[in-house]
């Protein structure tokens, strides 16, 4: 599996960017995505994720400003991000599962996915 994203840049705090990140390869519906970020400060840490049978799980300080959504030929998963603070800034990550997951629990583990991109990233100005 093969993951691409794109999307990151600068923008200034309160604005908005969209990521997305198309998948190739071996890909099932079933297989669970999900946004995770990093920066040098801090360990990777989850964003959002859908689940196998398409759930939307967020972080609970995100969830009011995020938007995660995928869509397939070409399967694409996308994340809105709104109100952008700098808190917000990092490098943004795509990963993929080869196994299911259905909860918020097990779709937030890092460990749970199987393949990860370069990652984007995002920058925000106060």
């Amino acid at each position: 599996v093969h993951l691409l994203e794109s999307g990151g840049g600068l923008v200034r705090a309160g604005g908005s960017l969209r990521l997305s990140c198309v998948a190739s390869g071996n890909i099932f519906t079933l297989n669970p995505m999900a946004w995770f970020r990093q920066t040098p400060e801090k360990e990777r840490e989850f964003v959002a994720a859908i689940s196998s049978v398409g759930d939307p799980f967020y972080a609970e300080s995100l969830k009011n400003r995020f938007s995660v959504s995928r869509t397939t030929h070409p399967h694409t998963l996308w994340l809105q991000m709104d109100s952008l603070n700098p808190e917000d800034a990092g490098l943004y990550y795509c990963a993929e599962a080869s196994e299911t997951c259905y909860s918020a629990t097990a779709c937030s583990g890092h460990s749970h996915y199987d393949s990860w991109g370069q990652g984007t990233q995002v920058t925000v100005s106060s």
